[in-house]
């Protein structure tokens, strides 16, 4: 089974708050694009799982979230099986747009299919969370409103496809160090989260990307974010803003040739350079074309 594997970008982030056990409470609007790696998955007689990846620098191992989602659901579900996996990965690491995630909920998705396990998409989210507080959105897609850790979600009206180009240099962010920053915020400027959902609810361009914020931006201190969005801007993007904790930056444009322009302008100047668009469909519709 061949499993495409989409990024996230933030529309809007926002840290509400703490909870007892120290983790986050986040209002964000995540939103999947056009950004995907490819899962090979196959499974056989025998035990043991067996990963491999194009990109060198990619563990292999129970470092891996995909690696560690086929452990899972073979320990939840009970089955033995040879799980052979092979990530072909074209999401940047360290960028804040969940690439890990993704190929997490790839194989949730994927072995329930090819070991015959019959779990619903809750059942599988419930699963995923505990490998990753994203993890959940991968298995629903589209766009969707993420609160408590981002395991809360709430699905909304499709975006109509927006162009985007995602620019990252080679600087990545420490999750945990941006987070503690944010807790030592005396008056933290917040995103305005309910423009937002209007926005999305009315298909209002212009209000969404006035809306688009991310909190992370007022505490982190990284050149390449900088330079991203100064670069978007002044190659026309509607607005340029960081997704989740950053490193990568997306700009929002007003139609796909003006951001292919940018793409062909900005390639040599960072790391990973995209043109791409918002997209649409679920998670489970995106994958019922492969079938």
């Amino acid at each position: 089974m061949k499993i495409k594997c989409y990024a996230k970008i933030n529309l809007s982030l926002d840290v509400t708050g703490k909870t007892e056990n120290g983790y986050h409470n986040l209002d964000s609007i995540f939103q999947l694009v056009s950004v995907y790696d490819i899962l090979n998955l196959s499974v056989a007689e025998g035990d043991g799982i067996d990963f491999t990846c194009d990109n060198p620098e990619i563990p292999c191992d129970e470092k891996n979230l995909a690696y560690q989602a086929a452990k899972l659901l073979l320990e939840y579900s009970g089955k033995k099986a040879k799980i052979i996996i092979n990530l072909e990965k074209h999401i940047p690491s360290g960028a804040g747009m969940g690439g890990g995630s993704a190929d997490c909920a790839g194989v949730l998705y994927g072995l329930n299919k090819l070991l015959n396990l019959n779990y619903s998409n809750q059942e599988l989210r419930n699963l995923g969370v505990q490998l990753g507080a994203d993890v959940p959105f991968f298995l629903l897609g589209g766009t969707a409103f993420a609160q408590g850790i981002g395991e809360m979600l709430t699905a909304l009206k499709p975006l109509q496809q927006l162009p985007l180009v995602i620019l990252k240099g080679k600087e990545s962010i420490s999750t945990p160090e941006a987070y503690r920053a944010i807790d030592k915020l005396e008056n933290p400027v917040h995103p305005d989260t309910k423009s937002m959902l209007q926005a999305i609810a009315t298909q209002d361009k212009n209000l969404l990307c006035q809306s688009c914020a991310n909190l992370f931006e007022s505490v982190i201190d990284c050149q390449d974010v900088m330079r991203a969005k100064t670069a978007l801007l002044k190659h026309g993007a509607k607005c340029a803003v960081m997704t989740g904790s950053g490193s990568a930056v997306f700009g929002i444009f007003e139609n796909q040739e003006s951001a292919q322009v940018c793409e062909e302008k900005l390639k040599q100047d960072f790391v990973f350079v995209q043109a791409c668009l918002t997209e649409e469909k679920n998670f489970t519709e995106i994958q019922e074309v492969l079938f």
